[in-house]
């Protein structure tokens, strides 16, 4: 009874809302806690060979709530060598009326070095109004989200009209070899009617805390990592030669720095603008507003060019990321490589944007290397059904806001069920300030608040598409 058991202790260390105290949670408010306090310690990244221990995890607490052995699917690839699981789980429906829904989220993260943290990173710690340890955002809370939502309903007794599968997998964030086989799985035996993602989207909170807009991921741009590399005889290193492979590949680097790539622009990213842009007064608000009206305006380009936060919405970025080079400290190097990691703008395609490197880069020396797999999705279709489920589960939230469309710079599994015809939308209940989560940096973190107001969100948006009475 592994669930009931730790059940007890959450009981003594819960995270409460103020004026509330652990023993007035809900049970699925505690039960949720609980797997996602479980889930954040272990430690599921690439390297680790953690994921059969989180596969068992989740397969226990599940078949403790209900799930049969023939509802669950395990499945197991190669990574470049290391092996990693997939955990596909059917909700089933008795008499299926309807096409199944498929629901994503990813069990690994990007690992974390504890030295390197203020707090363990592989320990679930409440402080200063935020659950802290890595995974806490990217993406243990869309794995909670999904699994305490199945226990809930199943627990409740919940007849859906429909199949729901939730399809998590183990490597989003090194390869998605994982994802890519279970996509192929779904492709062949679910045959889903759409497909929703617990990774992406989300409620955007104001510096004071309150809901601006929800936003739905509609499309994402397309993953590609190049490595770049220099070589040359190399010698001693008192006698200098002038094509330094170092150099050359320094000079190949700061060219990309300098470059910028075309201003680009969909009917989804300009709604997307306009609807974020009225939300904010300040200066980037009116540029959003006014690229939304005039993709050309060269103000309102320089002020979203210059903010992280928009620069990949307007077209393609790639930037440098790793580096290595040289073979001792009293020798000329003999290579040189760097990895620059380019988020595309959709349409534009893995070779064009290889070639404008190139052209960028103007030396012959530097040769290219594709090191990712390639995987280019078009944009989804936001489902009247899903945006009426998605209104439903904000308006007991109590956030009255607009929905926003819009386009992740970042990747997802949910490119991987784009492209394979599949309308795939990121709608997770996480809500969160502007880069205030530092998902894949130090001390990643969601506030309490956040994660507690985000636990009915499937709940609901799955009874809206999947009940008799809907």
């Amino acid at each position: 009874m592994i669930r009931k058991l730790l059940l007890a202790t959450t009981l003594c260390c819960c995270a409460t809302a103020p004026g509330m105290t652990a023993q007035e949670r809900a049970p699925h408010e505690l039960e949720a806690r609980e797997i996602y306090s479980d889930i954040v310690s272990i430690r599921s990244a690439r390297g680790q060979e953690k994921m059969p221990e989180m596969v068992d995890y989740l397969v226990a607490v599940l078949k403790e709530a209900g799930f049969e052995e023939d509802d669950f699917e395990i499945t197991d690839y190669d990574n470049k060598g290391e092996a990693t699981q997939g955990l596909i789980v059917w909700y089933r429906a008795e008499n299926p009326s309807e096409d199944p829904i498929v629901l994503l989220a990813h069990m690994d993260v990007v690992d974390a070095l504890a030295e390197d943290w203020v707090r363990p990173p592989f320990e679930l710690i409440e402080e200063e109004g935020y659950f802290f340890g890595r995974g806490t955002a990217d993406n243990k809370y869309g794995v909670t989200q999904l699994v305490s939502t199945f226990i809930r309903l199943k627990e409740e007794g919940f007849e859906p009209t429909r199949d729901l599968v939730m399809v998590l997998s183990g490597d989003e964030e090194t390869g998605m070899v994982s994802t890519r086989g279970q996509a192929k799985y779904v492709d062949e035996v679910v045959k889903p009617a759409f497909v929703l993602n617990a990774d992406a989207g989300g409620l955007a909170l104001g510096d004071d805390g309150e809901p601006l807009y929800y936003g739905v991921q509609g499309a994402e741009k397309t993953y590609a990592t190049f490595e770049l590399t220099v070589t040359n005889p190399g010698g001693h290193s008192s006698t200098p030669r002038k094509d330094n492979a170092i150099y050359e590949l320094a000079d190949a680097l700061k060219a990309i720095q300098a470059y910028e790539f075309p201003v680009m622009s969909s009917e989804l990213t300009r709604a997307s603008l306009r609807s974020s842009g009225r939300q904010r007064l300040d200066g980037l608000g009116k540029a959003m507003r006014d690229f939304a009206d005039d993709p050309t305006d060269e103000d309102a380009i320089a002020v979203l060019r210059a903010n992280p936060a928009t620069v990949g919405t307007i077209g393609t970025t790639c930037v440098a990321t790793m580096l290595r080079g040289g073979h001792a400290e009293n020798a000329l190097p003999q290579s040189a490589t760097a990895t620059v990691n380019c988020r595309i703008f959709p349409g534009v395609g893995i070779e064009a944007t290889e070639e404008t490197l190139k052209q960028v880069v103007a030396n012959e020396d530097v040769k290219f290397k594709l090191i990712s797999d390639l995987v280019e999705s078009p944009e989804s279709v936001l489902r009247e059904d899903v945006m009426a489920a998605l209104e439903t589960a904000l308006a007991a939230r109590g956030a009255d806001v607009p929905i926003l469309p819009h386009m992740s710079s970042g990747g997802t599994d949910g490119m991987h069920y784009r492209n394979l015809g599949y309308d795939t939308v990121g709608i997770s209940g996480a809500a969160a300030k502007q880069n205030d989560t530092f998902a894949h940096g130090l001390n990643e973190r969601l506030p309490v608040k956040s994660f507690y107001d985000g636990l009915d969100h499937f709940y609901i948006v799955i009874k809206e598409l999947a009940s008799p009475e809907a």
